[in-house]
């Protein structure tokens, strides 16, 4: 049984599980040793013991590092990576963890090849890193026997440093999906057309296109269903319309009885990831309940589902696509939008990567 050390850059979750964590967990005859992070400076949940999420999987939080530690101030760089380097060490002892597996999500982790011992290295890359120095997610890349892209454009960014990079977009969880389950009502007494958004409001996330459309049509509802960042310039206005709801965050579980209340599912854009091609699993989860979808694009953007997705380019054809979208004949391309989802469903992407690894000599 292979064993695998797995350094995340996101924490465990069981209501909301991230791509690291859908991957990681349908990986067969595999014991692994999930490395979380701290989430805040003063996190003391590395002093507890690691916790069994799933017969084959434990969870620890590492050390917080407390400051700032740029690289050029060498003495506190070190000593702050040496102590994460020696929790996993020991956490990997105790387990009786011999030559794993090591699977790495962040250019940062770089500093960490040198203070573990593992057999082989995998680097699985899911968004840009042009807040880090460039020669740190290019070293690691190149270190590892295998780099999995979530884009064509990651992989081209790190063709120059790997020659052994497969690409692996997001996937969706696709029984929570299933249409043939009954669904509840998450909006009982809303008669209104609901237009849905299903993910974090971050504080860049471009909501001009909802504060438009939900002023000129109040007898629609616009749904922001997700955990807010207060910062958002347009959540003061949007919440003093009463055909706005912001419910707040939901388990995954729940989500698609929300997504199924919507007539229309719109994607929005960050104001921080202008060039970024990576498909978000949202968009997945909208295709698989088969419903439109409304998604915004940059200039020049590609658009990737443009036989499934209305695609708009400013917040007045945001809202005549809406409309267009919500007069669509039932079935008209329901099916086909199913079948996108179906196709990123994770088992079928964790079968790739069982594929690209055992056939490399990794599993």
């Amino acid at each position: 049984m292979k064993q695998i050390l797995c350094l995340s850059s996101e924490p465990w979750s069981n209501r909301l599980p991230g791509r690291t964590q859908q991957i990681i967990s349908r990986l067969r005859d595999t014991q692994i040793l999930y490395f979380s992070p701290a989430q805040t400076p003063t996190d003391k949940s590395y002093r507890k013991q690691g916790q069994k999420v799933r017969p084959n999987v434990t969870v620890y939080t590492l050390p917080p590092i407390r400051f700032p530690v740029p690289e050029r101030n060498r003495l506190f760089f070190r000593r702050a990576w040496n102590k994460i380097g020696r929790f996993i060490q020991d956490a990997a002892a105790r387990r009786h963890f011999s030559e794993p597996l090591l699977w790495t999500t962040h250019p940062r982790q770089i500093h960490l090849l040198d203070r573990l011992e593992y057999s082989a290295l995998v680097y699985d890359c899911d968004r840009d890193w042009e807040n880090l120095p460039s020669h740190w997610e290019g070293s690691l890349a190149q270190a590892a026997d295998v780099v999995f892209a979530a884009s064509p454009l990651q992989a081209d960014r790190l063709s120059p440093c790997s020659t052994n990079i497969a690409l692996l977009p997001n996937g969706i969880n696709l029984p929570l999906f299933d249409p043939g389950l009954p669904r509840s009502d998450p909006m009982p007494g809303v008669t209104a057309p609901i237009l849905g958004w299903s993910g974090t409001i971050w504080a860049d996330l471009d909501l001009s296109p909802v504060l438009y459309a939900a002023q000129a049509r109040p007898d629609w509802g616009f749904l922001l269903l997700g955990k807010v960042e207060r910062d958002n310039p347009y959540l003061r206005r949007l919440n003093k319309l009463s055909n706005v709801f912001l419910p707040g965050s939901r388990p995954m579980n729940e989500v698609p009885d929300w997504l199924y209340r919507c007539s229309v599912l719109i994607n929005l854009l960050r104001d921080d990831q202008p060039f970024s091609d990576v498909v978000s699993p949202r968009l997945y989860e909208y295709l698989a309940t088969g419903k439109p979808v409304v998604s915004m694009l940059w200039p020049d953007q590609v658009e990737q589902f443009a036989d499934v997705v209305y695609g708009a380019h400013s917040s007045e054809e945001f809202l005549l696509l809406c409309s267009h979208a919500m007069e669509e004949a039932p079935g008209f391309v329901s099916q086909r939008r199913r079948d996108q989802a179906a196709a990123a469903s994770w088992s079928r992407r964790v079968a790739r990567v069982e594929r690209i690894l055992t056939t490399a000599g990794l599993l």
